[in-house]
């Protein structure tokens, strides 16, 4: 048996409770006298798999440099019980995941939230919540709302057409629609400039409990950001426009990792092997 097929066999599937339903998880032990683990939030429609088996690959990559690393479903995905409470509300997930991972291998003291999209953005609103946490890696956070959702579009795509010459042949030929285009510009223009209706009724929107979370973390941050995706795009246009996010983000504690052409989801091999070894790098780091 080779070295990885002997790593593999070490994975362990396995249960554990959170709110009273159970929660699968596989355990990648890494090191027996490991101090730092990782626990793979999983972010969108997804589950501990992830997108082109991205965090089975990741998990396995980081195990086999001495990392102990957990990856599991929250509630109500994939194979857990329960009611999926929604990327705002996996604290309590994300905290018997922890507390999982902790007892399983009992020499870790540290741990790092790995978090794809909104996960990502879970991770940074409870990382406080718990002093074991000490890092983060942010993958593509979620910051969108209607409201950002229309500025990016307007920015990134709506631009970019009118100011090709492709879209213009397409015009005249009859291959584009007008009315259709001009329906959907200002729909999206209309969403641009409306303010979410909770907000102001005690309702806090999410980027802004993001930032607090970035604030109130004194622990390091791992950045990644893709070229080829409009959730990334958002998330810069967001953190230019604060001062107070580019003040954070531009801190000693916060490594930015950029992949010019990678998708939301670093669909290629080379991607995901490029932030696995960002992770490993990383997390050697400090």
């Amino acid at each position: 048996m080779d070295a990885c097929a002997g790593d593999r066999v070490s994975e362990q599937a396995l249960l554990f409770e959170c709110a009273g339903d159970r929660l699968v998880g596989v355990l990648h032990p890494g090191s027996a006298d490991a101090t730092r683990g990782v626990v793979i939030v999983v972010g969108g429609p997804q589950y501990r798999v992830g997108s082109h088996r991205q965090f089975v690959a990741l998990a396995r990559a980081l195990a086999a440099g001495g990392v102990p690393v957990l990856r599991f479903d929250y509630r109500g995905m994939g194979d857990s019980e329960g009611m999926h409470p929604g990327f705002e509300h996996l604290g309590p997930d994300i905290a018997a995941a922890i507390a999982t991972l902790c007892a399983r291998a009992p020499g870790v003291r540290e741990i790092v939230l790995w978090g794809l999209c909104d996960a990502a953005s879970a991770a940074l609103m409870c990382a406080s919540a718990d002093a074991r946490v000490k890092g983060l890696v942010l993958a593509n956070p979620w910051v969108r709302t209607q409201a950002s959702e229309a500025q990016t579009y307007l920015r990134h795509y709506y631009a970019g057409r009118v100011i090709s010459g492709e879209f213009w042949r397409k015009a005249l030929s009859g291959g584009v629609r007008p009315l259709e285009t001009l329906h959907s510009l200002f729909a999206h223009l209309s969403a641009a400039f409306t303010k979410d209706r909770r907000a102001g009724r005690g309702h806090t929107p999410f980027p802004a409990r993001m930032l607090e979370g970035l604030a109130g973390f004194s622990g390091r941050v791992l950045l990644i950001l893709s070229g080829n995706d409009l959730t990334a795009a958002e998330f810069r246009d967001h953190a230019e426009g604060s001062p107070r996010w580019r003040a954070l983000l531009a801190g000693e504690r916060v490594t930015r990792r950029e992949l010019p052409d990678a998708t939301h989801t670093f669909s290629s091999e080379a991607w995901r092997a490029q932030v696995a070894d960002w992770t490993s790098e990383w997390l050697a780091s400090w």
